[in-house]
């Protein structure tokens, strides 16, 4: 196995880790805030990927200084952009999940999603 690739390329290769983590965690966690704390690890993983895409050795942001105007002096700013875009969302969406998980605690008394799908079902009978 060329394990130099694999060190060329572990920031990936973290990010992946890193992603799958908060994946399993939003699958087989019971307790909402840890659901929401693996949909959060699965974002952040999604952000390092995309900002490791975007960087390139040598170059600097694209803020124009001294004069440089090359292309060639500066990174991508498309996926910058886009992680800090995502980032507000992520944001927003944590904020939403917090204050819905907040109601449902209040309603039945438990943050577990399987005893709340029991209430449900013994509300609708």
């Amino acid at each position: 196995m060329d394990f130099a690739n694999l060190l060329h390329n572990y920031p990936g290769a973290v990010a992946m880790v890193l992603f799958g983590i908060g994946f399993s965690n939003l699958l087989l966690q019971k307790n909402l805030i840890k659901k929401i704390i693996g949909l959060n690890i699965m974002d952040t993983a999604v952000y390092l990927f995309l900002a490791l895409k975007g960087y390139i050795d040598g170059r600097k942001a694209p803020v124009v200084v001294d004069g440089v105007q090359s292309v060639e002096a500066y990174i991508n700013p498309i996926p910058s952009g886009l992680v800090l875009t995502g980032i507000v969302v992520s944001v927003s969406v944590t904020a939403l999940m917090l204050s819905l998980t907040i109601r449902l605690y209040h309603r039945y008394h438990t943050l577990d999603l399987d005893e709340i799908s029991a209430q449900l079902k013994k509300e609708d009978k």
